[in-house]
């Protein structure tokens, strides 16, 4: 008769046995002694353990440093010399890695991908000399932060100055000897505008004469006389012109059909300009010279001798247009002059003479290449000393919590 089966489970003698042979692996051979089976029941277990142990035990890599991983998370290839003890070179591209064509990833071994090239490809950011450092790499501080305030808006001030510089144009003056209006036909204009309170218009005049041979009594062309004091004084108002030689002009009363006993010549001179009115505020020059001297309390019957030294003046704007004018320098005397005849009737003389130097003006703005390198130098220097001053407070604070912590003797 057959003896039904028992109810209970019914165990399989695995225990013991390895992993590989569950699996259905073959088993690794061991030495015996003895024997020179692998099956043999006199087998040393230990050592077949231990064996096996190894074979199963998994590799760790050893830690990668910064440099490792930046190249693993821009899809670098890393060398193998930067792999530790136990690692395994990298020895095929991922499918999916950056810059992998699909021919390349079609034309690859067992697992799709093409093998890396062993040079690197030419890669234009090598050039770049302004490498970045990342953020975790720096350390801010409060005396950075105060320096670097300080350094913008020292910057921003010299900015607005040199804008300011630049937009403006500036007067650049020079000096040479010639004849700046060659167009004149040898003629200056001159503008004179005196008056005599205490002699009466028909007894004033101008006489002109020079060293060209030129002598001119009572000279009324582009004149004028106004009545001062009740008709008892004249202003005397005239437009004339004189040659570029040396010579004089003088206010008298020798004009007159009947010459007075004792002329009263004590004066004002409102103006007394040549060539040209420039009205420009940059230029301080003496083009009216003469103007608002006051003779009023001299000697009645003194002459006045004024010797003018006259500099050709030129002025060009930012256009380029040119304007011709002349300043002068001016000594002066005053004296009561007899003859054998007895007293000379006095006057007010002008004797004058030309300068062979010309003073040149010109308007003009600053270049802008000059702007440029201004700013440039205003920018590079300030946070080049800016750097240095917060390098040599830092070193210093460190070196001070050293010496605090007993680190530094």
């Amino acid at each position: 008769m057959l003896t039904p089966k028992s109810s209970q489970p019914v165990h399989t003698k695995t225990e013991g046995v390895p992993a590989e042979a569950q699996r259905g692996r073959p088993l690794p051979r061991v030495p015996q002694q003895g024997s020179g089976t692998a099956s043999s029941p006199e087998c040393q277990p230990k050592a077949r353990q231990r064996l096996l142990q190894a074979r199963n035990r998994p590799r760790r890599l050893a830690s990668p440093g910064p440099l490792t991983r930046r190249r693993k998370r821009l899809g670098w290839p890393v060398p193998a010399a930067q792999w530790g003890r136990g690692s395994r070179p990298i020895t095929s591209w991922p499918c999916s890695r950056a810059g992998t064509s699909e021919a390349e990833r079609a034309g690859g071994g067992a697992g799709g991908c093409a093998a890396p090239a062993t040079n690197m490809p030419f890669d234009f950011r090598r050039f770049d000399i302004y490498r970045k450092v990342p953020k975790d790499l720096t350390q801010p501080t409060y005396t950075g932060a105060i320096i670097s305030v300080c350094c913008c808006l020292f910057i921003l001030f010299l900015f607005l100055s040199e804008l300011t510089g630049f937009i403006a144009t500036e007067i650049v003056n020079e000096l040479y000897v010639d004849d700046p209006d060659k167009e004149s036909g040898g003629k200056i204009e001159v503008n004179l505008n005196i008056s005599l309170p205490n002699l009466h218009c028909e007894l004033v005049g101008l006489d002109i004469q020079d060293e060209m041979g030129r002598h001119e009594v009572g000279h009324i062309d582009n004149s004028m006389k106004v009545p001062l004091n009740n008709g008892d004084g004249c202003r005397f108002e005239g437009h004339f012109s004189i040659n570029k030689v040396p010579g004089n002009f003088h206010v008298s009363t020798h004009s007159a059909t009947a010459q007075p006993q004792n002329p009263d010549m004590t004066h004002i001179i409102h103006k007394l300009s040549f060539g040209d009115k420039l009205q420009v505020q940059n230029i301080h020059g003496a083009f009216n010279a003469l103007g608002g001297a006051d003779k009023l309390s001299s000697n009645p019957l003194a002459s006045h001798d004024y010797i003018l030294k006259i500099v050709p003046t030129v002025y060009e704007d930012i256009s380029g247009k040119q304007r011709y004018s002349y300043q002068y320098t001016v000594a002066n005397k005053e004296y009561v002059a007899y003859s054998h005849t007895g007293r000379i009737i006095p006057a007010i003389w002008f004797r004058y003479d030309l300068s062979p130097i010309t003073v040149k003006y010109t308007e003009r703005r600053q270049p802008l290449y000059r702007f440029i390198t201004s700013i440039c130098a205003i920018i590079g220097g300030t946070f080049t000393v800016a750097g240095i001053l917060d390098s040599c407070i830092f070193t210093a604070s460190e070196a001070w919590k050293k010496i605090q912590l007993g680190k530094m003797q």
